[in-house]
């Protein structure tokens, strides 16, 4: 799909976004209700949007945008898709929400089930922060230990004990990351370094009582860094080995990545996972599952609660359903998507170098990522080398050129299904072009 609005010139484009934004200003904390929203670290006014199309973005000014945000995730048919859109509008004329079970719950458990070894039974909530926390509560009390692990540069949500930074060492307790959190929650979260089993197993010498560890396999909030095999079949063979419940936060790459995650990439089963964004198909959803025997703790058939008013909604599940009915149907998708997600990091690679920029990609199915700095991304503290002075002026340039990418140097780009090699191809003579001005300002500067 092309529209007119994509062709408009760079210097015909018309902003009137930072009206919007002082307007919200007045009435919503920050003038956003996600921080990352509000271009903080890539400066410039947050774009206000007024409808998705396809693959592009429209603000309330008409520009158009390829989206290579795509909702941080969700859109995997892009925005507007008829058929989920079809799905939502039949469902409502049946009603918003009822606070009671519907047959469509069960329908789309089992199309995740189906889809993820290891799933027994799921229980759905609204949010991946619902889905994490709760997955956390569950895992403590069936190992019947406090301590939890999780990994520097992972983000779980913003709940108590998941706000928690790395303090002088990997395999040390954390300390809180936002003020409002008790250290008493914190102190019960260590913080081990991504891909190093031996921080891990340090952290769980230094507890003694680690009652359950959560990774994002493959993390996308450090921007795309995958955890390698080795270290994820290690870490599963160190749960075994000590009685921890390894929780796998897939809210991101769960059906993102592949039709069934990290289990594509390797034979790894969860204790419990986590999902999110992609099974509600844009709808807000979220789900944890896993074996039978924890799940069976969760109220009302055990004594661990968790609840919530408008956990399956009818409109989410519809969206949802429809969104893996038509996965079902596209089989070579994800291929198609990782190979347009390789022809962009391609592009992105040669064009940065070719004037004088060190650049780092990585693909995992139809997600992707970039780092400027040189070398490979293991960890959290490889990603933070990475030139944000540089991602930010991209950023700029990029939006300047009509591509929406992620307003952080540690995000996740997302392709989606109605992006196609001419979409791609322009996206990469943007950013030929904008590396070209950004090298040309600084030799005037120079």
């Amino acid at each position: 799909m092309q529209l007119d609005t994509q062709t408009i010139e760079r210097e015909n484009r018309i902003y009137t976004s930072i009206n919007d934004f002082n307007e919200a200003k007045q009435v919503i904390a920050g003038g956003v209700n996600s921080p990352v929203r509000a271009f903080k670290s890539v400066g410039g006014t947050p774009l206000f949007i007024q409808r998705g199309e396809s693959c592009y973005l429209i603000d309330n000014d008409g520009n158009a945008y390829i989206d290579f945000v795509q909702s941080w995730g969700p859109l995997l048919f892009g925005h507007s898709d008829e058929q989920i859109l079809s799905a939502v509008q039949g469902a409502i004329k049946s009603g918003l929400s009822f606070g009671a079970p519907t047959r469509a719950e069960t329908q789309l458990a089992k199309a995740i089930i189906a889809n993820y070894n290891g799933i027994d039974k799921l229980r759905f909530v609204s949010s991946g922060t619902e889905a994490t926390m709760s997955a956390i509560r569950l895992a403590r009390a069936f190992s019947g230990r406090d301590d939890i692990i999780k990994f520097d540069g992972c983000y779980h949500g913003h709940s108590d004990s998941l706000l928690v930074s790395a303090g002088s060492g990997c395999a040390t307790f954390g300390t809180p990351s936002s003020p409002g959190v008790p250290a008493d929650l914190s102190a019960h979260t260590l913080v081990a370094r991504y891909n190093d089993i031996e921080s891990v197993r340090g952290c769980i010498e230094t507890s003694g009582k680690v009652g359950a560890i959560i990774i994002e396999p493959i993390a996308g909030n450090m921007g795309l860094v995958p955890a390698t095999p080795e270290f994820l079949l290690a870490l599963r063979a160190l749960c075994d080995e000590h009685g921890i419940v390894l929780i796998v936060d897939e809210v991101m790459s769960g059906f993102r990545a592949a039709r069934n995650g990290i289990q594509h990439y390797v034979n790894l089963e969860p204790d419990l996972v986590c999902f999110g964004k992609v099974i509600g198909g844009g709808m807000p959803l979220a789900a944890f599952g896993g074996r039978a025997e924890i799940m069976d703790m969760l109220s009302p058939t055990g004594a661990v609660y968790q609840a919530g008013t408008l956990s399956g909604n009818p409109i989410a599940t519809a969206a949802g359903l429809a969104m893996l009915q038509k996965l079902t149907r596209e089989k070579d998708l994800y291929e198609r998507l990782e190979s347009l997600a390789r022809r962009f990091t391609t592009g992105l690679e040669s064009s940065a170098r070719e004037f004088g920029f060190s650049i780092s990609t990585a693909v995992r199915g139809s997600m992707f990522g970039f780092f400027f700095l040189d070398g490979v991304v293991r960890d959290f503290d490889d990603a933070k080398r990475a030139d944000t002075k540089l991602f930010a002026k991209f950023h700029q340039e990029m939006l300047q050129r009509g591509v929406y990418l992620a307003c952080s140097q540690f995000e996740t780009g997302f392709i989606c299904a109605p992006m196609n090699e001419s979409v791609i191809d322009e996206s990469i003579s943007a950013a030929r072009e904008s590396f070209a001005a950004i090298a040309a300002e600084s030799a005037n500067q120079g």
